[in-house]
């Protein structure tokens, strides 16, 4: 059991589903049951048919702007692939310039799965994505041809591969609760909050995460355990992605420009961060807060209007900052956002690391000859 110091840190009114007491851990009300599978999960999805064992998948990942779609076509050409996008935003339709979809274009020559799948005003989990990306896996194994899943929403691809572990279930009562006392008392509380019930897992959480401190302290709570020992327990293995060899090839290009000579391509025009503003200022000058307008009158202020750039252009709408402005806090916000995905990639195992951009030509050829050798190992 895990106990607070203090009974008032967690100042909820009569009827939430658990009181965190001094020197007495956690109580529960009588109605909580065993651990149940998480609505996310996807546990117990169905296995890969005979044919498709052994087959290989391809997955490209790296930080936002580092040249992964343009990678993942050339190898989809090249080796007869169909690309599986791994993009939370992605999957949803009429949020074009703020996602850097791939074009009309590029989903014409090569297929395209998981991308425009779902109205901005649906919700889409990570166990949601990785029941259908796994069915797509398998229907590309299934017409011999390579999977490649590229993208950089780092939860979808843990999701996809290693599957998800079966927690409790939602309690929408416990979360409005959370989320009324964290509008009170700030997002540095709900973190005490979880740090006092499992210190582990607050540790991996930044503060700023509200989502998922309330979905962390909802788990210690209901499932009366802290969540990293449920992570670690036996009963609540993750339903890991069986039937495919995986192959990860990383993309980490330089942050800044480097002098000429130096990296794949003996010099760069400019560095990631470059990319990024750039790719930042054009999705505004592309039009970017009239395509949030039209959202916004289709859909409301829904969670998916609050990613990256669609946030901003929000802002512009609001009044609260001009377009000069937006730009400059939706550039901040991506490189951060790389720096982010590259703490999280740097975790995934056995990845092969190129020190470039997809959309060069050095690391084309690198990138190749690993298919190539992996798919010599396949067959």
């Amino acid at each position: 059991m895990v106990a607070a110091a203090h009974e008032s840190e967690v100042d909820f009114s009569a009827g939430v589903v658990a009181v965190v007491r001094q020197g007495t851990g956690i109580s529960h009300p009588s109605d909580h049951g065993p651990l149940a599978g998480d609505p996310g999960s996807n546990q117990g999805s169905e296995k890969p048919a005979g044919n498709t064992r052994d087959s290989l998948a391809v997955i490209l990942l790296g930080p936002t702007g580092s040249g992964k779609t343009a990678l993942s076509l050339e190898l989809a050409q090249r080796f007869g692939g169909e690309i599986v996008s791994c993009d939370s935003v992605a999957v949803y339709r009429g949020m074009e310039l703020g996602t850097a979809k791939p074009s009309k274009e590029d989903r014409a020559r090569v297929p395209h799965h998981l991308i425009d799948v779902a109205d901005p005003d649906e919700p889409f989990t990570a166990g949601e994505y990785s029941r259908r990306a796994r069915a797509a896996l398998r229907e590309i194994a299934a017409r011999e041809k390579l999977p490649i899943v590229t993208g950089g929403t780092g939860l979808y691809l843990r999701a996809l591969t290693e599957g998800l572990f079966a927690g409790p279930g939602r309690r929408e009562d416990l979360r409005a609760r959370l989320r009324a006392s964290t509008e009170r008392r700030g997002s540095e509380w709900l973190h005490r909050v979880l740090k006092r019930l499992d210190a582990a897992t607050a540790e991996r959480i930044h503060a700023n995460d509200t989502a998922k401190v309330i979905r962390a302290i909802e788990v210690c709570l209901a499932a009366r355990k802290p969540m990293s020992t449920i992570l670690g327990s036996e009963e609540t293995a993750r339903d890991r992605l069986i039937g495919f060899r995986i192959l990860r090839i990383g993309l980490n290009p330089p942050r800044v420009a480097l002098p000429p000579g130096e990296g794949l391509s003996g010099g760069f025009a400019g560095g990631l961060y470059d990319r990024l503003n750039e790719r930042c200022a054009a999705m505004f000058a592309a039009g970017l807060v009239e395509e949030t307008r039209g959202l916004l009158e289709c859909y409301g202020p829904v969670k998916a209007l609050d990613s990256l750039g669609y946030r901003q252009a929000q802002g512009v709408l609001d009044g609260a900052m001009s377009v000069d402005d937006a730009i400059k806090a939706a550039q901040q916000g991506h490189r951060n956002y790389a720096k982010r995905q590259m703490t999280w990639f740097r975790r995934e195992p056995e990845v092969h690391w190129i020190e470039g951009f997809g959309d060069e030509a050095e690391t084309a050829r690198m990138a190749a000859e690993l298919v190539e050798g992996s798919l010599a190992e396949t067959h």
